[in-house]
Parts: structure tokens; C-alpha cells; sequence
């Protein structure tokens, strides 16, 4: 089951089974976002799937192409967190970049994850949209990750994030790493949300394709089975005395890494694939 947000008169949710995609709104108007539906289906006790699934019948069913033709942001998260050096092919990269390469490998072998604070609502762009690249930096890059949608502290779902990155900034020194992560449009989401019930998150095949004036410049592929923390130990790592919004979305960590010569430049495109979630699609602009 995969939710998505799209353009409308008012606020749509729309919902999609191996029946269709069915306009959630038009069976209840105050079910126009992914938390209202997360709400509503508490309020009532109801499992997401199973209250969802009751409210189907009640729907408009869309016609895909318009659906994917006014694609949003499928779910507006309080707070964006990542975990970082989660995949042997980050650190190696993190390490290569970095005037103090050994903090990378002490991460990776360490007990305690790498957890750092991403995005506020206001600075996450959804599909289609732009992405940011810093104009006080000098190697910038997409980092394709499998994000873990949780509500009140509990995934619930997954979805694809985009965490772009300032490579230049983090590696003249580490203490730099807020700047080079946050900023206006530098994490994107989407296409969609899949319910926690509807995949297995351990062995998700994901791809990324970056694209400079319609030929190919760096192309990738990987999977989540290189992943070498478990998601449970990341979101408990992550809630760890800390207050739990409502809605938000932890990154699990990049395992897709350019090579060195690659960094974004204003009006490349950036596809990112993964398995049952679909490809979340940005170009780049500078901020």
C-alpha cells in the first residue's frame, strides 16, 4: 500500500493497492494528509492498512498518470534526521574526504550510531521540486537513503530521501558538519509512502542516476542488505532522551557514493529508485 500526496483544489491524499489509486479525500474530507489519516485511524483503534482499506470503497478512483502528473510531498514530517557511516562505502568515502579520516572507521565499529539532525519541514522538498546546492561550497552531492516514516516513535512506513550534502564543507573539518547538511532544499521525499506491512525494508534493490544536460554523468546501484545497523537500534539511537514529534522521517544512510570528480552543478537531474517505493526526480539549483 502506497500513499501520496498530490495537487489539487484542496489538500488529496491518495492511496494505492493492486486495485488502483483511489482518492482517500473524497471519502473523507478531513482525511487530506497522511497524519490526518494516521489520526483518524488511532482515534478509531484501527491498524493504518486495515482502517485504510475500509475507506476504499467510499473513493474516487484515479487514473495514475494524473496522479504522478501532480505528485507533492507525500508527508509534511516536523523534523528530518539522518544516520550517517551506516553502509562500509560511506565511511571509506567520508574517510577519503575528511584532514581526520579515523573518526569515520571509530563510527562505523562504534556501539553509538552517527546521528545528526537534518531538516525542519520548511527546508524539505518534495518530487519534481528543487534541490539546493550551497554556493560557499565546491563539491556537493546527492546521497540516495531508504527513510523510516515514523508516527509518535513507531515506523510505520518507508520512503525515499535525498540528502544532499556539502563533501568540501564536512571534510575541511567535522565540527562543520550542520552546514554541510542543513540548509534551504537539501533534503528531498518521495514519490511515495509504503506502509510498514506492505515490503521488506532489509533487501530493497535502490539505484541513483544523476543527468547534466540529458547524458548520464554518474549512475549507481546498492542495497539495503549492506546496511549494518539494524533500523530498530537507529530509531532508538535517534528518540534516545529526546521529545518524539508526531510525524518524522529518519534517513538510514547513503551506501551510493559519486565518484570524486562528481559534484552538482545548477540544472543537473537527479533519479532515485528503490524497490516498491518508485523514483523520487529533483534538479539542482543553487542557494
Amino acid at each position: 500500500m502506497r500513499f501520496y500526496q498530490i495537487r489539487n483544489k484542496s489538500p488529496t491524499l491518495v492511496v494505492e493497492t493492486e486495485n488502483g489509486m483511489f482518492d482517500l479525500t473524497s471519502a473523507n474530507n478531513n482525511i487530506s494528509s497522511l497524519t490526518k489519516l494516521l489520526r483518524e485511524s488511532k482515534q478509531k483503534d484501527r491498524h493504518l492498512s486495515g482502517f485504510t482499506k475500509q475507506l476504499i470503497p467510499d473513493t474516487t478512483k484515479l487514473l495514475p498518470d494524473d496522479v504522478f502528473a501532480r505528485l507533492e510531498i507525500p508527508c509534511r514530517p516536523a523534523e528530518v534526521w539522518g544516520a550517517g557511516v551506516t553502509y562500509e562505502i560511506s565511511e571509506q568515502a567520508r574517510e577519503s574526504e575528511s584532514i581526520m579520516p579515523d573518526m569515520y572507521m571509530n563510527v562505523y565499529n562504534a556501539e553509538r550510531p552517527e546521528i545528526f539532525f537534518k531538516a525542519t519541514s520548511s527546508r524539505i522538498v518534495g518530487p519534481n521540486q528543487a534541490i539546493g546546492i550551497r554556493y560557499d561550497s565546491e563539491w556537493d552531492v546527492p546521497e540516495p537513503e531508504l527513510g523510516l516514516v515514523l508516527y509518535e516513535g513507531r515506523i510505520i512506513g518507508y520512503t525515499i530521501g535525498n540528502d544532499v550534502s556539502s563533501r568540501s564543507i564536512e571534510g575541511a573539518n567535522p565540527l562543520y558538519l550542520p552546514q554541510a547538511k542543513m540548509y534551504m532544499k537539501s533534503c528531498a521525499i518521495g514519490p511515495s509512502i509504503v506502509t510498514a506491512d506492505g515490503i521488506d525494508p532489509q533487501d530493497l534493490k535502490m539505484s541513483m542516476k544523476i543527468s547534466r544536460n540529458n547524458e548520464v554523468i554518474f549512475e549507481g546501484s546498492s542495497s539495503t542488505n549492506q546496511l549494518k545497523r539494524s533500523f530498530d537500534e537507529l530509531v532508538e539511537y535517534c528518540l534516545r532522551c529526546d521529545a518524539v514529534p508526531e510525524l518524522m522521517i529518519l534517513l538510514t544512510g547513503t551506501s551510493i557514493v559519486p565518484d570524486e570528480g562528481v559534484s552538482l552543478m545548477e540544472g543537473d537531474d537527479v533519479a532515485i529508485h528503490i524497490d516498491e517505493i518508485g523514483t523520487l526526480r529533483n534538479h539542482a539549483v543553487t542557494v
